[in-house]
C-alpha cells in the first residue's frame, strides 16, 4: 500500500465502509452517508475545511480566481445538501436502485486505504492529521456521484490547460474524466462524467 502506515483509524474507517456498502437504494445511501457525516465534530470541520481553504490558496493566482469557488463549493454544498435533504427526509422518497451498484461497492472499497495515501506530515496541520478528514471528503463526493450522480467535481469547475465540467442535455462532461485511470485513490474513477471528447 503506497502512504503512511496504517493507523488506529483503519479499522474504523473499514466499518464505516461495511454499512454504507448496506445500502441497496440511492436513498438508503443517503441516509448512512449522511449519519457518518453527522458524527464529524465542529473541530472536524474547522480543521478539514482549513485544509481545503489553505489548498485554494496555493493555487497560482488566476487559476485560483477561477476555481476555487467550485472547489470551495465541492464540500461546503455537497455537506449543505446531503444534512439538509436527510433532515427534510428526501432520502425517504429516494426508492430507485443504485444506479451502478457493483461501482458504488468498488468506491467504498477503495477508501479505507485511500485514506492513508500521501504523507501526513505535508499536510496543512499536519498535528491535527487524521485519516477520517480524509474520509469525510470520499463521503460527500460519494453522496454527489451515487445518490444525486452528479459529477464529483461540480458543474462548471476549470482545470488547468483548458476546460471545465459541463453538463449538455442531461448528460456530464470532464476534461480530465480519463486521466487519472492510474491514480486508484482519484474520484474520477468513479464520477459519472464521461470523458469530454466523448459525444
Amino acid at each position: 500500500m503506497a502512504g503512511q502506515t496504517r493507523g488506529p483509524e483503519y479499522d474504523r474507517i473499514q466499518r464505516v465502509c461495511s454499512r454504507l456498502a448496506e445500502a441497496r437504494t440511492r436513498g438508503e445511501a443517503g441516509i448512512l452517508i449522511a449519519r457518518e457525516v453527522s458524527a464529524y465534530s465542529l473541530f472536524d470541520l474547522q480543521v478539514i475545511m482549513g485544509r481545503v481553504r489553505h489548498e485554494v490558496h496555493r493555487l497560482p493566482p488566476p487559476y485560483r480566481n477561477a476555481a476555487g469557488p467550485y472547489l470551495l463549493s465541492q464540500i461546503v454544498d455537497a455537506h449543505h445538501s446531503l444534512l439538509t435533504s436527510c433532515t427534510r427526509g428526501e432520502f425517504r422518497q429516494m426508492k430507485e436502485p443504485l444506479r451502478e451498484r457493483e461501482l458504488y461497492l468498488s468506491y467504498l472499497g477503495m477508501i479505507p486505504d485511500g485514506c492513508y495515501a500521501g504523507d501526513p506530515k505535508a499536510e496543512y496541520l499536519p498535528q491535527f492529521h487524521s485519516p477520517l478528514h480524509r474520509m469525510f471528503y470520499y463521503l460527500l463526493a460519494g453522496y454527489v456521484m451515487f445518490v444525486q450522480e452528479r459529477p464529483g467535481h461540480p458543474v462548471g469547475t476549470p482545470f488547468p490547460g483548458g476546460g471545465k465540467v459541463e453538463e449538455r442535455d442531461g448528460a456530464f462532461f470532464c476534461p480530465v474524466r480519463d486521466k487519472h485511470k492510474d491514480v486508484s485513490f482519484a474520484i474520477c474513477n468513479f464520477c459519472p462524467a464521461r470523458q469530454a471528447d466523448e459525444r
